[in-house]
């Protein structure tokens, strides 16, 4: 007998082990992150943006859109209403682990058609009948409750919960989004403003090289190949404009729009980029980057969440064991309802077990795995475009800086040349298409320029969305073991994601090369069938 009951602990021990929560996948691997970024780094600039970084654009203008973004854009709306859902969510799972209490009331009262039958002692004669009423009256109170011996319930909760962090993170990328996409398309709207004032001072030039050129006509100076050539350029130059213009009007309404307004009668001051300065921002250890972006985060906590539905899965293997328990009162009468003669309970348990599904509890197992598979290569994808976001910002910044600078001083010169070559036209030094080819390179030189400092401080917003817009998650709330610090390792040295790593933990679930649909159940699980 002895030996019965320790075979049967040892049985219930090993059941209780295998229905148990286990860790999440480690997917982030010392080997298989950067030592540090290649992209240049601004000297002087400082180490991660700051939660307000676009109040270092120097424009109040620029304060009060991204104010406004935060409370009335829509995309922003629905993503906190989707955090509202998840987290509804999360209280309908957590509701499991409780027990379901009901009480109900009752009133009846009815009538039989058949009555009772009477005699009338004093005057005899045929008995009669008349019908019979009556009324019963009834509480009761149920409860039901299912023992979570093998923590089905609990990873539900834990599904539940990773999946309204990751809504919670989801919404801090929409917000990031909707900041840096209010900053590039205001700036984007003052470049326009600024091409079409380059464009109107250009055209006024050659206005007044049209003046010269009409003057010497008149003179008997010029040919009117030369008056017709300007005239030409004149109107070339003018039919730029409105082309320029409808793409400022466009830029202006998609801004309306991030901002959950209406486009009618929307409108911004500045007119161009003179007075943005952009900030100065540099990134630290590329492992602390994992941690700073939503994006990332948010493909972290799904991962958690599927890891939790693989073991709510795993657990649906066990018996299911619950509780019940019911009692109350019935009376005829309602003041005699409470009485302890009247008084009905009953308690009693249950347990079932599933011996033949069909495979159902087998495609739902395996389901998890394939769905736990897909989550690992989201965050691995993730984690990549982080630091490719990184790379790709701080190239831009640096190149665009250089860019600038060499069209700096192109347009300074040409606007030299144009100088010299309109005096020289006007005083009959140099020809009509000496000046052409001047003014021409002048404001090739202007409107690329503008262009190019566009990009420029738009790529300085793409370094500090890149960077995580000052953003931070929580110790307690990653899930994922995050190295200190990385250490350059050579390609060829870099081990396959699969083999341990001193400096991580090791998985204690099947990595993404091991886990495979079809992998076999708990102990303890039924057979697998078809």
């Amino acid at each position: 007998m002895k030996i019965l009951l320790q075979s049967a602990s040892v049985a219930v021990l090993v059941l209780m082990a295998a229905g148990c929560s286990t860790q999440v996948p480690q997917v982030v691997q010392t080997q298989n992150l950067p030592s540090n970024f290649t992209g240049p780094v601004a000297q002087g600039a400082d180490v991660w943006p700051n939660a307000g970084w676009w109040k270092g654009f120097n424009s109040d203008e620029l304060n009060t859109l991204v104010a406004q973004a935060q409370t009335d854009n829509f995309d922003l709306a629905a993503a906190t209403a989707r955090v509202l859902q998840a987290r509804a969510s999360a209280h309908i799972a957590g509701s499991a682990l409780f027990p379901t209490l009901s009480a109900d009331a009752s009133a009846t009262r009815s009538r039989s058609g058949e009555g009772t039958v009477t005699i009338n002692p004093l005057t005899g004669g045929a008995p009669t009948t008349s019908p019979s009423t009556g009324n019963q009256f009834g509480v009761g109170l149920q409860a039901s409750y299912e023992l979570d011996i093998w923590g089905r319930a609990q990873d539900d909760l834990r599904a539940a919960d990773e999946t309204l962090k990751s809504s919670k993170y989801a919404r801090q990328t929409v917000a990031l989004t909707t900041v840096a996409s209010v900053a590039t398309t205001y700036l984007d709207v003052l470049a326009l403003r600024e091409r079409v004032s380059i464009a109107q001072q250009n055209i006024d030039a050659a206005k007044r090289i049209l003046t010269i050129t009409q003057a010497k006509v008149d003179n008997g100076v010029s040919s009117r190949l030369d008056l017709a050539q300007q005239q030409a350029l004149v109107a070339g130059q003018e039919a730029q404009i409105p082309a320029i213009q409808e793409q400022e009007k466009e830029a202006l309404f998609a801004l309306a729009v991030l901002l959950g307004r209406m486009p009618e009668g929307f409108d911004v001051t500045a007119q161009n980029l003179d007075a943005i300065k952009a900030p100065l921002v540099a990134p630290g250890m590329p492992s602390q980057l994992l941690s700073r972006r939503p994006d990332v985060a948010e493909a972290e906590a799904a991962l958690a969440s599927g890891h939790a539905n693989v073991d709510a899965a795993r657990a649906a293997f066990f018996p299911q064991i619950g509780l019940t328990g019911s009692g109350g009162y019935a009376s005829n009468m309602i003041k005699g309802l409470i009485n302890p003669g009247d008084l009905a309970w009953s308690v009693g348990a249950s347990l079932l077990q599933t011996i033949f599904d069909g495979g159902a509890l087998w495609g739902a197992y395996d389901l998890t795995k394939g769905q736990q598979l897909e989550l690992i290569a989201d965050y691995r994808k993730a984690v990549v475009s982080a630091f490719s976001d990184v790379e790709t910002s701080l190239n831009q910044v640096a190149h665009l800086a250089q860019q600038e600078d060499y069209l700096t001083q192109e347009v300074n010169a040409a606007s030299e040349a144009f100088r010299i070559s309109e005096i020289q036209y006007r005083e009959g030094v140099a020809d009509l298409l000496t000046v052409l080819q001047s003014q021409q390179t002048l404001f090739t030189a202007q409107d690329t320029l503008i262009q190019i400092k566009l990009a420029r401080v738009q790529a300085d917003v793409g370094l500090f969305k890149a960077l995580g817009g000052g953003w931070s998650e929580k110790d307690i709330d990653a899930t994922q073991t995050i190295p200190a610090q990385t250490t350059a390792v050579p390609a060829a040295q870099v081990a396959p994601a699969a083999e341990t790593n001193p400096e991580t933990p090791v998985p204690a679930t099947p990595g993404p090369s091991d886990v495979q649909p079809g992998d076999n159940p708990p102990a303890g699980a039924p057979t697998k069938t078809h």
